[in-house]
């Protein structure tokens, strides 16, 4: 955040060093430019750069994937105050899965234990673990043992009481269940 704050004071005073550059060069004219034209560049470079940012930093995120971690929900986002993402929406989140690492229970076949990794532009990265029924479909929210815990992976699982109903046509339940070997 800190280097994107910095790149865009250096788009600010790049465009307002060209406005001082169009200032003196009419000076040399014999008019004179107004002088709200220096702060007007200096906000159009900061407008400009952010909202390039934007609209780049989901491609940019995906990019830095590792492999096996696949992109499975985004979010589109439309708001007031940026009147231009009606023309085209903007992903500021989405939810990427660890198929790579997704494993089948022990006991049963149909269970599948993965990782799910929440992105928002400008805050961390969640990590959270999940339980995917294959069978049901249904999901629910995998909270890790506690040290020294003699329950198995099943049995802790059956612990699970809030299950997520899941659509067959849901993009986790596609890749999880039927792209992954168990």
């Amino acid at each position: 955040m800190l280097f994107e704050f910095i790149a865009t004071m250096a788009a600010a005073f790049g465009m307002a060093g060209l406005a001082l550059i169009i200032t003196h060069l009419s000076k040399l004219s014999g008019k004179r430019a107004p002088k709200w034209l220096v702060p007007l560049f200096a906000a159009v470079g900061i407008f400009t750069f952010q909202i390039h940012q934007e609209y780049n930093w989901y491609s940019q995120q995906v990019s830095k994937l590792p492999a096996g971690v696949e992109v499975v929900k985004t979010a589109e986002s439309r708001t007031w105050f940026r009147p231009w993402s009606y023309a085209k929406p903007q992903i500021l989140r989405f939810i990427a899965a660890d198929i790579k690492n997704a494993r089948a229970q022990v006991d049963n076949a149909d269970m599948r234990l993965v990782t799910l990794y929440l992105f928002e532009r400008r805050r961390s990265v969640q990590k959270i673990p999940q339980v995917i029924d294959c069978a049901a479909p249904a999901r629910a929210d995998y909270i890790l043992p506690k040290a020294g815990s003699t329950l198995s992976l099943d049995e802790h699982v059956q612990q699970t009481s809030t299950w997520h109903p899941l659509t067959k046509a849901d993009s986790l339940f596609i890749r999880v269940c039927t792209d992954s070997n168990p």
